[in-house]
């Protein structure tokens, strides 16, 4: 895939307009997702006002919460639906049409890039290590990073325990090949994503320090709450929804429960 380029599947999944809702409760457990990753955000992110490279930022759903808080905030995204989206979502967030891969901001220029889509898609381990050295080189020293990456078993536990298709002949042949290879080959549907990487923990670790950051911190993002049957009406239950996070909370950097989770985190920072 080279510069610019991004799998017609891919482009086709995406201009359907749907990842707009998608952390809002278009997906069960989107909004796990969105609690989980504005806290480690929040946690690790300098003081406003800095400056935050939202790299496969999207609709600019985060770009937006973070341009609320002080932050200024450039989206790059390769899916112009999104970019549009992205600069309609806040009067402060400029946004352009790019590749993660080969970014146009100046060296140095930012500190902290997010990194929450890119990593699903780039299927070639040196096509992920290229985005990766591209976030580095427009951090200023000691910046940070932060790499969202979709766990290498989300699809196996998805499929098995909430949406129960595992048995089907076709979807037990893509899940096989995802835990194997790590390269998920989904049809586009809503419920089964598109052309996908989905990582180990330590394979995340390795690309990040490949990449020049130092070593990363990894984290599980929504923990086994991702999996909970009726989702929706759990998490409108206030006491329902806090053990969910608080499950997530509790082994979010247990390596033994990393890959329990849809997806991964890791937050490394450039040598200062």
């Amino acid at each position: 895939m080279g510069p610019m380029e991004l799998d017609p599947s891919i482009r086709t999944y995406y201009d359907r307009g749907k990842e707009a809702d998608r952390l809002s409760g278009g997906f069960p457990s989107g909004p796990l997702e969105l609690a989980r990753t504005k806290e480690i955000l929040e946690r690790h992110l300098p003081p406003p006002p800095a400056d935050v490279l939202d790299v496969g930022g999207g609709p600019g759903v985060y770009a937006a919460w973070l341009a609320d808080r002080g932050y200024r905030v450039h989206l790059i995204d390769p899916v112009p639906l999104h970019v549009e989206q992205a600069a309609a979502a806040h009067g402060e967030v400029t946004a352009e049409v790019g590749d993660a891969r080969a970014l146009r901001g100046a060296d140095g220029s930012a500190d902290a890039v997010l990194l929450l889509g890119p990593m699903y898609h780039l299927v070639e381990r040196d096509d992920r290590i290229l985005a990766l050295r591209e976030a580095a080189r427009v951090l200023r020293p000691g910046g940070l990073m932060f790499a969202a990456a979709i766990s290498r078993f989300a699809a196996l536990m998805d499929l098995l325990v909430r949406l129960d298709r595992l048995h089907e002949p076709e979807i037990a042949t893509m899940v096989e090949r995802s835990v194997t290879t790590g390269v998920f080959e989904g049809p586009g549907e809503a419920e089964l994503f598109t052309t996908s990487y989905f990582h180990l923990p330590r394979e995340l670790a390795a690309e990040v320090t490949a990449a020049g950051f130092a070593a990363p911190d990894l984290l599980q993002i929504e923990g086994p709450g991702f999996l909970v049957p009726d989702f929706e009406n759990r998490w409108a239950d206030e006491n329902r929804r806090e053990a969910m996070l608080q499950a997530a909370r509790w082994v979010e950097n247990e390596p033994e429960m990393l890959a329990a989770s849809s997806h991964l985190m890791a937050v490394a920072r450039t040598p200062a």
